[in-house]
């Protein structure tokens, strides 16, 4: 698996990027949101994805790892494709496709080309607990958001402690410590609320 690439921005458009890593040009297709934080930008990283099918190899690629988790998520759902994915995350920031979600507003969904009301449904039905639960998040702040508080929460579940105990531990040791940006100490600090 190719997690990310790093390289000079040879050419951009809206849904494709090539990106010149040591001489090596990757071609990464990508949503609007991606392409509108690299569209003024010469080189970066791109977190990737690589969807392989029996006739093509294809390079998916998103600006922050947030936006790279929601797609994987919405192509876990079935009859999501990597098509339907990227289109979503065009039609909507992936924050706010978030909390379409995870509210419940298939209405909202269904405005994204390519959803109509029953995938709508399912997306919701399945991808809604994942997410989290609507009215204990603020928008952008699900679990999902925020890598070191997801692999904290794997972590812990790992251990064997029952997910919803170990998310309330992750919560109540973020807001005791919240400039903490290291795994360890934050699953120490979640150890001490359970």
């Amino acid at each position: 698996m190719i997690a990310f690439v790093t390289g000079k921005f040879v050419y951009k458009s809206p849904a494709i990027v090539h990106v010149d890593v040591n001489g090596i040009g990757y071609e990464v297709q990508i949503s609007l949101n991606t392409y509108s934080k690299i569209q003024s930008l010469e080189h970066g990283s791109l977190y990737t994805w690589l969807h392989i099918k029996e006739d093509a190899h294809t390079l998916y690629g998103f600006f922050d790892i947030a936006e790279k988790k929601l797609f994987t998520q919405l192509i876990s759902v079935n009859g999501v494709g990597t098509s339907t994915a990227r289109m979503m995350l065009s039609a909507m920031q992936p924050d706010e496709l978030a909390q379409a979600i995870m509210k419940g507003d298939t209405f909202r969904l269904e405005k994204i080309k390519g959803i109509g009301k029953k995938s709508a449904e399912r997306i919701v039905l399945e991808l809604k607990d994942k997410l989290g639960r609507p009215g204990t998040e603020t928008p952008g702040s699900a679990l999902i958001y925020n890598t070191l508080e997801q692999d904290a929460l794997n972590a812990l579940v790992a251990l064997g402690i029952v997910r919803n105990i170990a998310e309330n531990a992750i919560k109540k040791a973020s807001a005791s410590a919240p400039s903490s940006e290291n795994l360890e100490t934050l699953i120490k600090n979640a150890l001490q609320f359970i």
